[in-house]
């Protein structure tokens, strides 16, 4: 695969800013700098990482997607319900969960492009459906599975790193051929650069948006199955918060949330850099609070730098248009 010297430009900023992260909290913790530090890290991100280049897509159309989360939830809860009450194996349990990750997903893309409301509604009513879901499917108890699942996010020894990370890694580099390599790809990015020129280019852009709503259901669904597989349980409360960190990851790794621009890889370095500033400031001690304002912050400072760039991009073809005018 060949790679453009602006896209490496993009992953050797976010490498050094990763990198820099790193630096910082071995400088103000001695045991950050550790293989053991890195092990946990890379098995705390896959589930947060696979969940984040299905909301890329997304976000690339100039779509939203805040049920993602509870969508983890309910497919964690049908998998333990699915192996715990109906006794089915492992690898019989997850295309079920998967099914309903894909269900959910598919409803949330199909409702929004057919009876055009935006996402952000069909998904906030989607959090709380799917939320309600969990706990009726479990009778909102927490479903202890143990070693029927806890392989998946086990570590491999000799590797250090789980199967999880693994999968995360492959829906990574899929994801961003995915997005750069194929027709598919280039559909997305147009729709969410200008969809009206799409629809006069003798383009039907509903098949392509309803498909990343998909896409990203399913891999909710993959979530739930590596979340359910670290904890070694099924709880009903599995993914709270989720759509935020993977919102914050997806435009920490430079993806515009007007739409049209965006990349998988650099939604990944925003995982890790934001389970860096998580585990760098656990090390440190600062309080909980602390940490959520401090990722507030960085949260915050990203989606300011995507609006600066809008802005120069704009006065930039303002400044061409009355040239050539």
């Amino acid at each position: 695969m060949i790679f453009k010297p602006k896209k490496l430009t993009e992953y050797a900023a976010m490498l050094a800013i990763w990198l820099g992260l790193v630096f910082l909290f071995g400088m103000l913790s001695r045991n950050f700098l550790s293989s053991q530090t890195f092990v946990n890290l890379a098995n705390r991100i896959p589930a947060l990482a696979v969940v984040a280049a299905g909301m890329t897509l997304v976000l690339i159309i100039g779509g939203i997607d805040l049920s993602v989360g509870s969508v983890l939830g309910l497919c964690g809860s049908v998998l333990g319900v699915a192996i715990v009450n109906y006794h089915l194996p492992f690898w019989a349990a997850v295309p079920v969960c998967l099914a309903v990750g894909l269900a959910a997903g598919t409803l949330n893309g199909v409702i929004s492009v057919f009876l055009g409301i935006p996402s952000f509604i069909v998904t906030l009513g989607m959090l709380e459906i799917a939320r309600g879901l969990s706990y009726l499917t479990t009778n909102s108890q927490t479903k202890y599975i143990g070693s029927a699942v806890e392989g998946v996010a086990k570590p491999l020894s000799g590797l250090g790193v789980s199967p999880a990370f693994v999968i995360a890694v492959v829906v990574i580099a899929t994801g961003q051929i995915l997005l750069s390599r194929t027709v598919f790809g280039r559909y997305l990015i147009a729709i969410g650069t200008n969809e009206q020129a799409v629809r006069l280019a003798g383009i039907n852009p509903r098949p392509a948006k309803i498909a990343v709503f998909a896409i990203l259901g399913l891999l909710s669904g993959l979530g739930g199955v590596i979340y359910t597989s670290r904890l070694g349980a099924s709880d009903p409360n599995a993914g709270v918060g989720l759509e935020l960190s993977a919102i914050a990851a997806v435009v920490i790794g430079g993806t515009s949330l007007m739409g049209g621009r965006g990349s998988v890889t650099n939604t990944f370095f925003g995982v890790l850099i934001i389970a860096t500033l998580e585990a760098g400031l656990a090390q440190v001690g600062a309080s909980e609070p602390t940490k959520r304002v401090i990722t507030g912050v960085v949260i915050v400072g990203a989606v300011v730098l995507d609006a600066w760039r809008h802005h120069l991009a704009g006065s930039r073809s303002s400044i061409f248009r009355r040239l050539f005018s």
